[in-house]
């Protein structure tokens, strides 16, 4: 027994000693139950709303406050045509539009009194559940203006009739979903699958693949070669290259003929802007090999630190807008975060490139600052 005990605290010693144990046992659980618990939700967070109200009288602004109030949504335009609504769609500005009939307040007390809710139905389900918090909101704030009129209630949040009233009163919210309105949930997680699979493929085996180099000693036979190493660790990386822009057209393909999710956008920018996002995880995949010794450390880091983050916090199931802001501000240093962004914008939107110049230039940055470092970095630890 006490040869055992003594075998116990020798492997406690060990695990103690080696830091990346210690921090993949303590650490991680503390990581996954944050992410878990603030990045996965279903609830309607921060809409950005938009306001068309031809009206603008007392009844149609205190609808309006009703909705600013509330928690799920703020009211972040007011626009004077159903042109600049899109525009904002198109822009990325808003997530869901409230658009007043001209004969709102009309219709409130003498008949049916129409309110259209424009949502993004990019993702279907988060585009559904802000419609229906929405009417929730719209229903509460009717029934204090009639409560103030002396009219009495009956019916149903989503088409409430009032009674006490010439006819049937009611307000109807029409909703329109723009860019899916078959409500395809292929519509929502293709951009996100796209930049898991690059992400996945170029980071993560680039990381080994050079790793794998140094692990066996090859590495240095390389570099005394007659060609600078540069050179040498770019040509490891173009096979990836060409790997993964092979599978961004399998994907596209897939998504057009079987999917039947249509590019609505311009191709040669969509795939422009994803051979970026291709550099993109390429530097960050030789960033990862320059700080690690082994593809087992390699392997861990890639996975470990960029699966998760990549599956939770990059918007591809989870919308961003309703996280913490400690998650929304990590979510920002991801790359595929934007790609995602930038291919939903594209892809199903049909939007131009003026409208992702943002996430362009964010994905261009990230690939300058990630290739300086991991070429520095490599070098240094390299002579």
């Amino acid at each position: 027994m006490k040869q055992f005990i003594e075998f116990v605290r020798k492997e406690f010693f060990h695990i103690f000693r080696d830091r990346r144990t210690m921090l993949i046992l303590l650490g991680m659980p503390v990581i996954q139950i944050i992410l878990f618990g603030f990045a996965i939700t279903t609830e309607v967070k921060n809409v950005r709303v938009a306001v068309l109200d031809p009206v603008n009288n007392v009844v149609t602004r205190k609808i309006i406050e009703h909705l600013n109030a509330s928690e799920y949504f703020s009211i972040t335009a007011y626009t004077h045509s159903s042109k600049e609504v899109m525009e904002h769609f198109r822009k990325g500005n808003i997530d869901m539009a409230m658009v007043f009939d001209e004969q709102f307040s009309n219709h409130l007390y003498s008949g049916d009194a129409h309110i259209q809710l424009i949502s993004d139905a990019t993702d279907p389900n988060m585009a559904t559940t802000q419609a229906n918090y929405a009417i929730n909101v719209i229903a509460s704030a009717r029934k204090e203006l009639l409560a103030k009129s002396g009219i009495g209630i009956s019916g149903s949040p989503g088409n409430i009739s009032t009674a006490g009233v010439s006819g049937s009163a009611s307000i109807i919210p029409d909703i329109k979903l723009l860019y899916n309105p078959q409500m395809k949930s292929a519509y929502n997680f293709v951009p996100g699958v796209m930049g898991l699979i690059l992400m996945l493929i170029c980071a993560m085996m680039t990381s080994i693949s050079i790793v794998r180099e140094k692990e066996t000693g090859t590495m240095e036979i390389l570099l005394v070669s007659p060609m600078k190493p540069l050179w040498i660790i770019l040509a490891k990386a173009v096979p990836y290259f060409v790997l993964s822009f092979c599978n961004l057209i399998t994907i596209l393909l897939l998504s057009v003929f079987v999917l039947h999710v249509p590019v609505a956008g311009s191709l040669f920018w969509l795939l422009a802007v994803s051979c970026l996002f291709i550099f993109v995880a390429l530097a960050l995949g030789l960033l990862i090999s320059s700080l690690t010794h082994t593809q087992v450390a390699a392997m861990l880091a890639s996975g470990l630190v960029l699966m998760m983050p990549t599956m939770f916090l990059s918007g591809m199931i989870f919308p961003i807008e309703s996280m913490p802001l400690v998650l929304q501000l990590i979510a920002d240093i991801l790359p595929v975060r934007w790609y995602i962004q930038a291919v939903r914008k594209l892809m199903i939107e049909g939007a131009d490139i003026s409208m992702v110049l943002t996430e362009v230039s964010i994905l261009a940055v990230m690939a300058v600052v990630l290739i300086t470092v991991s070429f520095k970095k490599f070098k240094t630890r390299l002579e």
